[in-house]
């Protein structure tokens, strides 16, 4: 048979755009299909414009710094409307970028939403079809709301970075990375930021230390955290929605945000008339090669619902290149991804968290909680955590725990000694850059407690 194309793509985001680019150049006949805006959640609405949010909100408590350091400081208000068209202009660079790299490489493109008519056959929104030998499924996913009364009144992740002007009071719904993210921003930009969360403690997952250092940092920077409480029903009231909870409480607030989860965009897609099977979310089943029940038909990103992040959607694009086009047959390797969240302070971590470490083996955990340098020197109580989980038995570092400013940055590199198999004495041996906060990870020699 005789194809339009080697590989078709669904989804322009970084999965779909990295595996179109990378086939592309390899010599293969490539075409890719994006309903909205190229880059996907990562570069339109998740990372990069949230992490220019982090940015801008996080100059209110630096402002205050410089005072403290002997600086005359005269700042204004935040001008929200300013930062979101210089941030819709930068998000539109990007974009162009993404177009520009699938062109310059030859990847045919379509801005319509497409579907699977068959095996080999993908159906664009104009009734338009077109085969290919593999096609690549890559269509992300996208934020839910609770089934409650009123929950159409809230917004949600995607409509964040929409607003037309900032609410005086915002109430955040939700314990994950993308509601402490938020609540962190917008406390920062000067909103009143009331969060409710289900569970016991935010971050669910993560190492209870480090989660436990976040959250008590967000209560102490004034963000209003209401754990073990659930919202039962909002409606519309004179400034705002006026909320019911769980807690028995009843309140107005002027906006009202959920970040209660993420479900894949499989919907409506032809995935079960093609043979395509999807699990219980709603994810594509494949295995870990990235391929389907389908042998023709591969998915990758948070369309699978494995690991929900943008450089493992982008290593799994790399994957299906060089299984599918380059004779390399490469598994995904999920194991030891190092992971940031940018709260304030940020949380990083890589490996296993002391709960998860010691139901697998005996450890040991060295840790210290400090005072780091700068906030001391400005007066303000910030805390910082390093935190180490070893094994007794092999010595390895089989967790690194980072709660502190730039904890994403330290956390790649901590990263690469983790995954290569560094023990706590090749910590030891490495010599301490000082003064910094970092050298912690270095200095510790004592565990704190073993289990």
């Amino acid at each position: 048979m005789t194809f339009d194309y080697d590989l078709f793509v669904i989804g322009g985001g970084s999965g779909g755009v990295r595996a179109a680019r990378v086939a592309a150049q390899g010599g293969a006949r490539v075409a890719l299909a994006e309903e909205d805006r190229y880059g996907g959640t990562c570069v339109i609405r998740g990372c990069v414009p949230k992490k220019l949010m982090v940015f801008a909100s996080e100059y209110r408590s630096a402002m205050a710094d410089a005072q403290a350091y002997g600086w005359t400081v005269h700042a204004g208000g935040f001008d929200w409307a300013a930062f979101r068209t210089k941030l819709h202009t930068e998000l539109d660079r990007l974009e162009d970028v993404y177009r520009g790299v699938l062109g310059n490489n030859g990847v045919v493109t379509f801005d319509a939403r497409a579907r699977l008519a068959d095996p080999h056959t993908v159906e664009l929104a104009d009734g338009t079809r077109k085969n290919a030998k593999h096609i690549l499924i890559a269509t992300g996913g996208r934020p839910v709301k609770p089934d409650l009364p009123g929950a159409e009144h809230g917004i949600t992740s995607n409509d964040i970075f929409h607003l037309e002007k900032l609410p005086k009071s915002i109430l955040i719904i939700g314990g994950g990375y993308i509601a402490c993210e938020f609540a962190c921003i917008l406390n920062g930009l000067g909103v009143q930021v009331t969060q409710y969360y289900r569970g016991a403690q935010i971050l669910r997952g993560f190492d209870d230390e480090a989660r436990g250092l976040v959250s008590d940092e967000m209560i102490q920077s004034g963000i209003n955290l209401h754990l073990g409480t659930n919202i039962l029903s909002m409606e519309k009231a004179p400034g705002g929605y006026r909320v019911k909870a769980t807690n028995g409480s009843e309140a107005i607030f002027e906006q009202v945000m959920f970040a209660t989860g993420r479900a894949p965009n499989t919907g409506d897609m032809g995935l079960e008339s093609a043979g395509v099977v999807m699990g219980r979310r709603g994810e594509i089943v494949v295995d870990s090669y990235s391929q389907t029940g389908v042998p023709s038909v591969y998915a990758i990103g948070d369309v699978t619902d494995r690991v929900n992040l943008t450089p493992v959607a982008i290593r799994e694009g790399m994957a299906f290149v060089e299984t599918v086009f380059k004779g390399n047959p490469t598994p995904v390797d999920h194991d030891l991804i190092p992971t940031a969240i940018f709260t304030q302070p940020e949380m990083g971590t890589v490996g296993l968290s002391e709960e998860d470490a010691r139901e697998q083996e005996p450890i040991e955990v060295y840790a210290t909680s400090f005072r780091p340098m700068h906030s001391a020197f400005a007066g303000r109580p910030d805390r910082a955590l390093m935190k180490l989980i070893v094994s007794r038995k092999t010595r390895k570092v089989l967790g690194c725990h980072i709660v502190a400013p730039g904890a994403g940055e330290m956390i790649q590199l901590a990263g690469i000694a983790v995954r290569m198999g560094a023990t706590k004495e090749d910590f030891d041996r490495t010599v301490a850059v000082h003064p910094t906060m970092s050298e912690e990870i270095v200095t510790m020699k004592t565990p704190v407690r073993t289990a």
